[in-house]
């Protein structure tokens, strides 16, 4: 808790003054954002690897770290301004199983095959899918956190998840009686992976390089 009231406290200064919250957010940090993506990590296995796709100011990668120190978590941010404040974040909260990289998910898909993929409001699922499926490993899974449509994005994002070799697709609800409503997570589980180039596996340890 004391490492998530120092990140709340971050966001609510840095994070406004640099322009990745906005300043009417700063009175619900808790409940709309960080509790929200906190829940996340009921659907994340143990000792996994994760890639946070768009991860702007944390959310959910950050928190995701926060709650879960077994987790190898790497924050995938391709603008400077964001992923100079997460190294700074990161440093600040003490994270040792955090690497920040700067980049876009489509440039970086063959240094990673990671066991799952997290993101939060970055884009519609079916393109979502198209940035985050080839980040996985075989068998991989990616959590998109949605709102009130994620039934309706699923069922329209259908037809591009079966060429992108979505094996199985569900709404997953996650922090009942944590949060209210509880948060919405579409799970997408990989049969193959999408070529995007040569390929690496991605290992506690195996750490990509920092960028700022």
């Amino acid at each position: 808790m004391p490492v998530a009231e120092r990140y709340v406290r971050l966001l609510a200064t840095a994070g406004v003054e640099r322009g990745l919250i906005g300043p009417r957010e700063v009175g619900r940090l808790w409940e709309r954002h960080v509790i929200n993506c906190a829940v996340l990590s009921e659907a994340v296995p143990e000792g996994a690897s994760v890639i946070d796709i768009g991860s702007g100011a944390g959310l959910p990668g950050l928190v995701l770290a926060i709650v879960r120190p077994d987790l190898d978590i790497t924050l995938l941010e391709p603008l400077l301004r964001r992923t100079t404040f997460l190294n700074e974040a990161v440093e600040e909260l003490g994270l040792a199983n955090v690497t920040v990289r700067r980049g876009r998910a489509e440039e970086v898909a063959k240094d990673y095959a990671v066991d799952v993929v997290t993101a939060r409001a970055v884009a519609p699922l079916d393109r979502l899918a198209t940035w985050g499926l080839p980040l996985l490993r075989v068998g991989g899974e990616m959590l998109a956190l949605k709102g009130e449509r994620a039934a309706q994005e699923l069922a329209e994002a259908e037809p591009v998840l079966r060429k992108l070799g979505v094996r199985r697709a569900e709404l997953l609800l996650v922090g009942q009686g944590k949060v209210d409503p509880p948060t919405t997570l579409v799970r997408l589980v990989a049969e193959r992976i999408p070529e995007r180039g040569g390929r690496r596996s991605k290992r506690k340890g195996d750490r990509s390089p920092t960028s700022g």
